[in-house]
């Protein structure tokens, strides 16, 4: 059975149908154009060959603006309103921006997802396949087909046609649901606002707009909602009983991007054992790597119940700090300030406020001196400049003839004991050349 459309277009004077070829190809051209200088405008294009490879690779402007232009076109002259060349163009656009939307918005979201490319592959190709059956004549002969199979469900009568029809529909709206709302998402997290506020706003947008996107498809099917709405209920009851836990991480995700306690960049220590900075803060976990590199997924209900310490609440600086040992004969007054300058010149250690020396103990072996000092990215991590510091203290200490002490150990041996037990000079191998064994009458 061959589509009326087609035997339009074989029985159509080539002359017409030449011209008609040519409003086309002007119509994609305009739309190339349109489309390169959406893609720069609106999706930060660095030149005009990206702009170029954008539009003919993954973009959406040229079908859409293709179509849109196509469709002002055919409604502006009555003669092109009945070309049937332009209505066999129609659809291959409409399919075509379909297949791109569909595209562009699961790269956006799952940039990673084999499974979810692999679905939008399948879904492309059923798209040109369905395509394909229109234009051929072949859709109505399945469409009856599909419609002589029923199932009733109180007074309503569901056919196989109407739950494929409900289903393209559904996928289409969500599709195009989630593509305008991942554009609002881009624009909005650029918008000086908040980053929380940002986030929660960015959420709710996706949630009204996909919940819309969704009742509108099963609207279009002619899907009672009243019926779905008392089975949702239900169902909402019944998944509630079970899922209690991630409701709960739902709604902490909310109170924290709410009130403020917590926010993207900030650095958080979550145990004794881990302290990281704050990536992102989805809807029911929250992202925190390490400055190792570990990336952990906190539930959000353990960042509400249990004590969190932000590090960057009010203040982004941390306050870090190192012990030396100077022998007692140091001058103090030298000392301290040679510490100070020392840390002063590591790049990483704040001027203000400055680093501060101070002498915190009397040890065994000599004067400790605790070093105080402030760093603005504890992001970059802390042990790296703990270690710069040391090393700037010890070229300090050295370049200054400042003595640091180290342990030593002291044996004495009794007369009459024989020579030095095997244990004893044991000890003395592991205490290195500052130990010393004092014999009788050594004056010790």
């Amino acid at each position: 059975m061959r589509s009326p459309l087609l035997e339009a277009l074989l029985h159509h004077p080539w002359t017409q149908l030449r011209w008609q070829l040519l409003v086309i190809l002007g119509v994609l051209v305009l739309a190339l154009a349109v489309g390169m200088w959406l893609e720069r405008r609106f999706m930060q294009a660095a030149h005009w060959r990206d702009a170029l490879r954008v539009a003919l690779g993954h973009g959406v402007g040229l079908p859409a603006v293709a179509l849109l232009l196509l469709q002002f076109v055919r409604h502006g002259s009555p003669l092109l309103l009945r070309a049937p060349l332009l209505k066999l163009a129609l659809p291959v656009l409409a399919v075509w921006l379909l297949v791109r939307v569909a595209a562009r918005v699961s790269h956006r979201l799952y940039p990673r997802s084999e499974p979810i490319g692999f679905l939008v592959r399948g879904l492309s190709w059923m798209a040109w396949l369905g395509l394909l059956l229109y234009l051929s004549g072949a859709l109505p002969e399945i469409v009856e087909a599909l419609d002589a199979v029923s199932l009733h469900i109180g007074n309503q009568r569901l056919t196989g046609w109407t739950l494929l029809r409900g289903i393209v529909s559904i996928v289409v709206t969500l599709v195009l649901a989630l593509w305008v709302s991942s554009l609002l998402e881009s624009r909005l997290l650029l918008s000086p606002l908040d980053i929380n506020l940002r986030l929660v706003l960015s959420r709710l947008i996706r949630a009204a707009i996909f919940t819309t996107a969704l009742l509108v498809g099963l609207q279009m099917v002619g899907i009672d909602l009243t019926v779905l709405g008392v089975f949702g209920g239900a169902l909402g009851v019944g998944l509630g009983l079970g899922l209690q836990r991630i409701a709960a991480n739902y709604v902490s995700g909310f109170v924290i991007l709410l009130e403020r306690s917590l926010r993207v960049g900030d650095n958080v220590r979550l145990d004794p054992g881990f302290q990281g900075k704050i990536l992102d803060i989805k809807t029911r976990y929250t992202v925190v790597r390490s400055s190792g590199g570990t990336e952990s997924i906190v539930p959000n209900e353990m960042l509400i119940s249990n004590r969190i310490e932000n590090l960057s609440y009010t203040d982004p600086n941390v306050w870090m700090s190192t012990t030396v040992s100077v022998g007692y004969d140091s001058d103090l007054d030298t000392v301290l300030p040679l510490i100070r300058e020392a840390a002063a010149a590591v790049p990483r250690i704040l001027r203000d406020p400055a680093p501060s020396a101070v002498l915190s103990n009397f040890g065994a072996d000599g004067l400790e001196i605790t070093l105080g000092y402030w760093i603005a990215d504890p992001e970059n991590g802390t042990l790296n400049v703990r270690g710069a510091v040391n090393l700037a203290i010890w070229h300090a200490l050295k370049s200054n003839s400042v003595d640091i002490p180290f342990p030593q150990r002291v044996l004495r041996w009794a007369p009459g004991q024989g020579s030095v037990a095997p244990a004893a000079q044991a000890a003395l191998a592991e205490q290195g050349p500052g130990a010393a064994a004092h014999m009788p009458g050594d004056g010790a």
